[in-house]
């Protein structure tokens, strides 16, 4: 059995826990928490709940540490540090800064002789395989990546630190004219406003004024400002009611042509559509925690990305097994 680790246990951390339930070659050995550990009540029975200062301690308890923090700036400083003690797994999902997430983890994971597989998700992670693929079989193309219909927990919270907000839930939608254009092989150029819309759904604190939130929410730099964006008001009990879900998803898209002069135009898509966002990607999480174990014991060491990873390490079956069913 591969001894799982948990650090942190919000939405992630539970997704985790719920994809170790799922895999017969896993069990969950302990969850960390940087909150008081006796206020966190995980769901799975006789599982040990410890404030981060123990992981100091438990080294020969558990086989790979998944790190379920954020990217803003919890994994930059958490996953170099702990790589230098397990083998670790992380979401870091800060596209412009992978390199040097990665390079911090290389050196830390390399002087421990650990493995360290940092953006393990569907984008990056799932999404970043197939544009890999797509890219390697049709040289010749254009990459186009949609995002939804589905709540953007970033921009949510961006919104929610505006003065005056109580609550938001943010959906990211895609254009279906641009979808649909880029189907057709056309190879469009398309600008960010072009490709999605940003919808808010907003609860207001008492006196906060709604043309004042609406209007910061719109010209909101790197976030709302380059988007068309919808802006609704609601009540808490309305927003409980319908937009408590976590749904998400979006394609990938590579047209390219082959022949001596191009003469052929291929299109290859991949797409999610996600109940929970959270759920997915530990399950994502949960079967590259197996490829950190089993890569360690062959020897392996320093820092990872799915694209280091060969898929049958991502499996529970065998390769005969693999082989006779999914080949």
């Amino acid at each position: 059995m591969i001894r799982i680790g948990i650090l942190g246990y919000g939405n992630l951390g539970k997704g985790v826990e719920g994809a170790v339930c799922q895999n017969p070659d896993m069990e969950l050995a302990a969850v960390f928490t940087r909150r008081s550990p006796q206020g966190v009540q995980v769901r799975t029975k006789g599982i040990p709940v410890l404030g981060v200062g123990e992981l100091a301690h438990m080294r020969d308890a558990i086989d790979v540490l998944v790190l379920c923090g954020g990217s803003a700036t919890d994994l930059p400083v958490q996953t170099p540090e702990y790589a230098g003690m397990y083998n670790v797994v992380d979401s870091f999902d800060t596209h412009a800064r992978v390199p040097g997430h990665f390079a911090a983890v290389d050196r830390a994971a390399k002087a421990a002789g650990k493995i360290g597989i940092i953006s393990c998700g569907w984008d990056p992670g799932m999404f970043s395989l197939n544009r890999l693929y797509a890219n390697c079989i049709l040289p010749k193309g254009q990459d186009y990546t949609f995002w939804g219909k589905g709540v953007s927990q970033g921009h949510s919270d961006a919104v929610r630190r505006i003065a005056g907000v109580r609550d938001c839930r943010q959906y990211t939608i895609p254009v279906p004219e641009a979808m649909e254009a880029v189907r057709s092989g056309q190879c469009p150029k398309l600008t960010t406003r072009q490709k999605h819309t940003r919808e808010c759904f907003v609860v207001l604190e008492e006196g906060a004024d709604p043309e004042k939130i609406e209007r910061e929410i719109k010209e909101m730099p790197n976030y709302f400002a380059d988007y068309d964006t919808t802006v609704h008001f609601i009540s808490q009990e309305e927003m409980a009611k319908e937009h408590s879900r976590l749904l998400h998803g979006g394609c990938v898209i590579r047209t390219g042509t082959t022949g001596t002069a191009g003469e052929h135009t291929h299109v290859m898509e991949y797409s999610l559509r996600l109940d929970s966002n959270p759920e997915f990607t530990g399950s994502v999480l949960a079967a590259c925690a197996r490829a950190a174990y089993r890569m360690h014991r062959e020897g392996m060491s320093g820092a990872k990305t799915m694209f280091d990873i060969a898929p049958a390490y991502l499996s529970a079956e065998d390769g005969e097994t693999l082989r006779k069913h999914l080949l």
